[in-house]
């Protein structure tokens, strides 16, 4: 069952640069997925695509049964209900505590404070960051700010996770462990799609998918092996 699919997308910028052009591929349910190229490749625009924060130029994009011809305004929010995203820059509310940047996620779809904070907690402590909930973004390591970023992308249970650049700002020992991260939540079944220019971080897959974008075009899609 495909989750994701673009059919010959072309986004074009200030009418002449193409960001992203002819891109076809689809995502199944339950896929790992890399989409890797070096910076400015189109990577972070291929996601905004997936959670419709853009549209394309020409070409069309569905996901979860949703398309980029016909979704109204309106139901743009119903599907990003459905997709965690994971930022580079963690995206952290400076004036809340952990807790509340990850309840909130809950709070604005309109789940009780009560519910939120419960269910916030219950990924936190899966994150082994319960002891941390009521710290300050600004008293976090780099490590744990990108893991309060997961918390907050999966407390809404997601069908899909987009992680755009997730050890982009953090060291290669926390690099590891959100890497670990990811790899459990999909394994419960949730499609994972990780943007990195980071090759280092394919040394430790095994059998996962690989898209690999250069100038806003797909190189090759393939499985990724270690030799």
């Amino acid at each position: 069952m495909s989750y994701i699919e673009f059919q010959n997308v072309s986004r074009i910028y200030q009418n002449r640069w193409y960001a992203l052009q002819n891109v076809s591929f689809s995502i199944g349910k339950g896929e790992f997925v890399f989409i890797i190229g070096p910076t400015g490749a189109g990577k972070t625009t291929l996601l905004s695509h997936i959670y419709f924060k853009e549209f394309p130029t020409s070409g069309r994009v569905s996901v979860l049964g949703y398309s980029s011809d016909t979704i109204s305004r309106d139901e743009i929010p119903f599907l990003r209900r459905k997709i965690g995203v994971i930022f580079q820059d963690f995206k952290l509310l400076f004036d809340r505590n952990v807790l509340k940047n990850v309840s909130i996620a809950l709070e604005v779809t309109g789940e009780s404070p009560r519910n939120a904070r419960r269910k916030a907690i219950e990924v936190l402590d899966k994150l082994g960051m319960a002891d941390k909930a009521e710290k300050m973004p600004n008293e976090l390591s780099g490590g744990e700010g990108q893991k309060v970023a997961i918390a907050r992308a999966l407390v809404r249970e997601p069908y899909i996770l987009l992680a755009d650049e997730p050890t982009g700002n953090i060291d290669p020992e926390s690099s590891e462990e959100i890497f670990k991260i990811l790899k459990r939540v999909n394994d419960r079944g949730t499609t994972v799609i990780v943007a990195t220019h980071n090759y280092n971080f394919l040394e430790k897959v095994v059998r996962k998918r690989v898209i690999s974008l250069k100038a806003g075009k797909i190189e090759s899609d393939e499985k990724f092996y270690i030799k």
